[in-house]
């Protein structure tokens, strides 16, 4: 990768409009608030086509407005075989979209596809699906989400030479 190049980064859900779409946008805040954004492009995407073109959930974007995050201008959109050679670094919100991710990838694409939580500093291996539940699971999934991120973004700014 050349210097001036942005990395490349992949939030990835089931659907693309709860947890991979929270993941995008709290990283890029993170990313903004410590002056790192001119390094990164985080976009996100779903394994599934349910939702394509579709606006995050509201309760997801409600409670990620309550944290300043801004997701209104994201919308949904269904991984492609495009994104496996195109991103650096993929990340699953949970075991079956890894799976999934990896079913759908070549050899040398399965070293940058793993589990987004692996940068958490909590036990927590999957961000749960918020669809079903009510309000606690959409904070729930912010704290996951808002703690792997900053590791994440601390990782990347080292392994990368950022300053």
């Amino acid at each position: 990768m050349m210097e001036s190049e942005k990395v490349k980064i992949l939030m990835v859900c089931l659907g693309n409009i709860c947890r991979s779409p929270t993941a995008e946008a709290v990283f890029m805040a993170n990313a903004r608030l410590e002056n790192l954004d001119r390094y990164v492009e985080v976009d996100s995407a779903g394994t599934g086509s349910w939702h394509i073109g579709h606006a995050p959930d509201k309760r997801a974007t409600l409670a990620a407005s309550h944290r300043n995050y801004d997701m209104s201008a994201l919308r949904a959109r269904q991984v492609t075989v495009e994104d496996l050679e195109n991103f650096d670094y993929i990340y699953a919100m949970d075991k079956q979209n890894l799976h999934d991710l990896l079913a759908m990838s070549t050899p040398d694409q399965q070293h940058k596809i793993s589990l987004f939580l692996e940068h958490a500093s909590c036990d927590e291996l999957e961000v749960p699906d918020p669809y079903y539940s009510g309000d606690d699971g959409f904070e729930l999934v912010l704290d996951l989400i808002e703690d792997a991120s900053s590791n994440l973004l601390k990782s990347l700014a080292t392994d990368h030479h950022w300053s």
